[in-house]
C-alpha cells in the first residue's frame, strides 16, 4: 500500500522544531543580507572598478532579499550517511549558513539537493527519508514524509497535489517546490545542449525553462556572468506575469524582451502575406546579395602625395584587392580592410624610393582623402535600412538580388506600392526588424549570450529565430513551445526547423505531455481541437480529473458568469474575441475589473484578457465569450480558440449565444 506521514498524524513538537528552524534560518539570511549592506565598493580602486564592485554588491543584497509569503525551504532529506555530507539537508530556494558557516538551507540546484526531484523508492538515490513541507502565508502549517529507504511503494503527495492546484492571483510563481522528475531533467540539462521543449498546456513548460536558466546561473556563475543571460517572451504581458519568478530564486540578473524589444519596435501595419514572405528563411540569401550588390567594380586607381612624390596604386590592383575581400568578410570591417589594403600598397611604394614609414604613416594613408574617395565610391558606406528601403522601392533592384529564390509573384508582393520618399521615412513593419537584423549581421558581427530562452517559440519566423540564433552562436538555448498553439501564418510545424534556423541543429527535442494545472475535463474539451489543428501530437494528458470544471452555457449574460467566478477563490480571466473587448467592459461596469493591456499584466483579480494576449497566461477561472468569434477573427483562429480554452487551472466556463465550432460539438 502507498505510504505518507502525514504532520497530523505526527507529535507537534516535531512540526514546532521545524518551525524553530525556518525562523533560526530566516534569521541567518537577514544578517547575510546585513552583511552585504555593510560592504564597500571604496576599496577598489579606481572609480570604474568601484562601479563595477557597487554593482556586484547591490545585485547580491538583492539576491539575498527574503520573500516573507514564501518559506525559505521546502523540503527536508535525511540522508543515510557514508560521506563528509550532513545527514540532514533542508532544500530551498538559495544557500543560507549561520555565523560560523553552517548550512542551514541548501540550494535547490546544488547536486546534494537533485535527489528530492528524483530519489524513489526503487532507486532512494542515498535517502531514508523525504520530508515535504505545507506552508501559508510564509508559515510552515504542515509536514509530510516519504521512508525512501523501505523500499515501499509511495503514492500521491497531498501537499504537492495542493501546492501545485492551489488557487493564485498577480504574477507567475516559481515552481521549485513541484518540479517533476522529468521536469527536473530538463531543467539541469548542461549548459552546451541546446534542448527544445514541445509542452501541452499545463505541463510547466514555461516554469521549467525559468528554472533551467535559474540552474545554469548557478551552476556557471563566472561564465554566464560575463556573455549573460536572456528570457526572450511574445509580449510584454507576458514579460510581466513571469517577472517575479527569477528574482524569487534570488537571479536578479537576467535580461527579459520581447522579439520587438530585441529587434525593434517596428509596428507599421502589414498583410500577412507580405509578412509571410519577409519571414521566409530564403530572404536571407536575398538581402545577402542586395548588400554586397552595392560594391561595384573599380575603374580608377588610386594616388596618394607626399611632398613632391606621387604613389600610385593601379586600377587592377585596387580590383584585386576588392575581390580578394568581397563575400569573405562582413560589409563594414572589409570597408575598414580595403582602406588599409591601399594604404599598405602606398607604403610599399615608398619603402621602394627608400622611406621608412610605420604604422602611423598607414593610418594617415587610410584616412586621407584619396582613399576616402575611392573607397567610398566603391565600397560605400550604409546602413541596414538604406538596403531594405532600395530592395523594397526598387523593382528592378529586387528582381537582381532574389534570382530565383522569390518568384515573381512573391517579388511583386514585397515591393512597396507607394515608396516613401527616403529610408529616414520609411515606416518598418515587425516583419521588416527581422530583415534589418539580418543585414546588420552581415554589417558588423552581433554579440552572442551564453544561454538563451525563447518561449512560444512555434510562433516566430524564420528570419525571426535567425536572428535570435545569432545571439546564442557561441551558446545554447532553451526552445519552449506548443505546436498546437501556433497562431501566425508562419507558425511551423516542426521543431526541428525551428532548431535549424536558430542555428542549433544539435537541439534535443523533448517532449511534456503530461499536465499538472488544467484539469483533464477542461484539457480534453479543448483537445476536440487537436486534428483539425495539430494532427500529429499526442493528445496531452492531465493529472488532475477536475470533475466539474467545465461549463457551456447558451445565453449566459457575462456579468453573472463573472459574479459566480467572484465567489470562489482565485484569479479570473474573461477571455474575449478582441472586437468585443469594450462591449464585454460596458456588460461588466457594475463588477471591479481591468482590461490586460499588450505592454503590461494589470494587478486585478478580475481581467478582461483580449483572446490574442491570453497566450502563455493562466487564471484560476476562465470565462471565455464567444469561441465562434475567436475562431473567424483570424486565419489560425482554431489555434487561438485552444490556447483560450487550456488556460484555466479550476474552471472553465464556455459561454455563446452564436453556435460552437463544429469540432467542439460532441
Amino acid at each position: 500500500m502507498p505510504t505518507h506521514k502525514l504532520a497530523p498524524d505526527i507529535p507537534t513538537d516535531v512540526l514546532a522544531a521545524e518551525q524553530a528552524h525556518l525562523a533560526e534560518s530566516r534569521a541567518a539570511l537577514t544578517a547575510m543580507r546585513a552583511h552585504a549592506q555593510s560592504l564597500s565598493a571604496d576599496a577598489a580602486g579606481d572609480w570604474v572598478s568601484q562601479q563595477i564592485l557597487q554593482s556586484l554588491l547591490d545585485q547580491r543584497v538583492a539576491a539575498l532579499a527574503d520573500h516573507p509569503d514564501t518559506p525559505l525551504f521546502f523540503g527536508r532529506l535525511d540522508r543515510a550517511g557514508g560521506d563528509d555530507l550532513p545527514g540532514t539537508i533542508y532544500v530551498g530556494r538559495r544557500h543560507v549558513h549561520d555565523g560560523s558557516s553552517k548550512p542551514l538551507v541548501i540550494d535547490w540546484r546544488a547536486p546534494v539537493s537533485r535527489a528530492f526531484y528524483q530519489a524513489s523508492p526503487s532507486d532512494p538515490m542515498g535517502i531514508v527519508r523525504r520530508r515535504r513541507f505545507g506552508y501559508h502565508g510564509g508559515k510552515l502549517t504542515a509536514f509530510e514524509d516519504e521512508p525512501l529507504g523501505e523500499g515501499a511503494e509511495i503514492g500521491p503527495s497531498k501537499i504537492l497535489t495542493e501546492e501545485i492546484e492551489r488557487p493564485r492571483t498577480g504574477p507567475m510563481r516559481d515552481i521549485v517546490a513541484t518540479i517533476q522528475p522529468d521536469q527536473d531533467e530538463i531543467v539541469r540539462s548542461t549548459l552546451a545542449q541546446t534542448v527544445c521543449v514541445q509542452g501541452a498546456p499545463g505541463t510547466g513548460k514555461t516554469a521549467v525553462g525559468l528554472h533551467r536558466a535559474a540552474y545554469l546561473l548557478f551552476t556557471h556563475r563566472e561564465r554566464l556572468a560575463r556573455s549573460g543571460v536572456m528570457i526572450v517572451g511574445p509580449n510584454r504581458a507576458f514579460l510581466s506575469y513571469i517577472s517575479s519568478v527569477l528574482p524569487a530564486l534570488g537571479e536578479v540578473k537576467v535580461d527579459q524582451t520581447t522579439v520587438a524589444g530585441l529587434l525593434g519596435e517596428h509596428s507599421a501595419p502589414e498583410d500577412p502575406l507580405v509578412a509571410a514572405v519577409k519571414g521566409d528563411a530564403r530572404m536571407a540569401a536575398v538581402l545577402e546579395r542586395a548588400l554586397w550588390l552595392h560594391i561595384v567594380k573599380p575603374t580608377d586607381g588610386v594616388v596618394f602625395t607626399k611632398g613632391a612624390y606621387r604613389y600610385r596604386v593601379a586600377d587592377y590592383e585596387v580590383r584585386e584587392i576588392v575581390a580578394s575581400l568581397r563575400g569573405t568578410t562582413r560589409y563594414n570591417p572589409g570597408r575598414a580592410a580595403l582602406a588599409q589594403r591601399l594604404a599598405h600598397m602606398v607604403l610599399v611604394r615608398m619603402e621602394q624610393r627608400g622611406e621608412s614609414p610605420d604604422d602611423r604613416v598607414q593610418d594617415a594613408v587610410a584616412r586621407s582623402k584619396p582613399v576616402k574617395q575611392l573607397v567610398d565610391a566603391v565600397w560605400p558606406k550604409l546602413t541596414p535600412e538604406q538596403v531594405l528601403y532600395r530592395l523594397l522601392s526598387d523593382p528592378e533592384f529586387l528582381a537582381t538580388a532574389a534570382k530565383s529564390d522569390l518568384t515573381p509573384g512573391e517579388q511583386e508582393l514585397l515591393g512597396w506600392r507607394k515608396p516613401y520618399r527616403g529610408w529616414k521615412s520609411a515606416k518598418w513593419t515587425a516583419a521588416d526588424a527581422a530583415l534589418l537584423d539580418e543585414l546588420r549581421d552581415l554589417m558588423e558581427r552581433t554579440p552572442s549570450l551564453g544561454h538563451l530562452v525563447v518561449d512560444e517559440a512555434q510562433d516566430l519566423s524564420e528570419m525571426q529565430l535567425r536572428a535570435l540564433g545569432r545571439r546564442c552562436r557561441n551558446g545554447s538555448a532553451t526552445v519552449l513551445g506548443d505546436l498546437a498553439q501556433g497562431t501566425t501564418p508562419w507558425s511551423t510545424s516542426s521543431w526541428e526547423s525551428v532548431l535549424e534556423h536558430l542555428g542549433q541543429r544539435e537541439g534535443e527535442v523533448t517532449e511534456l505531455t503530461l499536465g499538472f494545472r488544467v484539469p483533464r475535463e477542461v484539457l480534453d474539451y479543448a483537445a476536440r481541437l487537436l486534428p483539425s489543428i495539430a494532427p500529429d501530437l499526442a493528445a496531452p494528458r492531465s493529472l488532475r480529473p477536475g470533475a466539474g470544471s467545465l461549463t457551456v452555457r447558451q445565453g449566459l449574460a457575462v456579468a453573472q458568469a463573472a459574479g459566480e467566478a467572484l465567489a470562489k477563490e482565485g484569479s479570473i480571466g474573461v477571455i474575449v474575441p478582441d472586437a468585443l473587448i469594450e462591449e464585454v467592459s460596458t456588460a461588466l461596469a457594475g463588477v471591479p475589473h481591468a482590461v490586460l493591456d499588450p505592454d503590461s499584466a494589470q494587478e486585478h483579480r478580475l481581467l478582461i484578457v483580449p483572446a490574442t494576449l491570453a497566450k502563455g497566461l493562466e487564471y484560476d477561472h476562465v470565462i471565455v465569450v464567444e469561441p465562434a468569434d475567436i475562431v473567424a477573427a483570424e486565419p489560425r483562429g482554431l489555434a487561438r480558440l485552444y490556447v483560450v480554452l487550456t488556460r484555466a487551472v479550476t474552471s472553465l466556463t464556455v459561454l455563446h449565444d452564436k453556435p460552437l465550432p463544429a469540432q467542439l460539438v460532441a
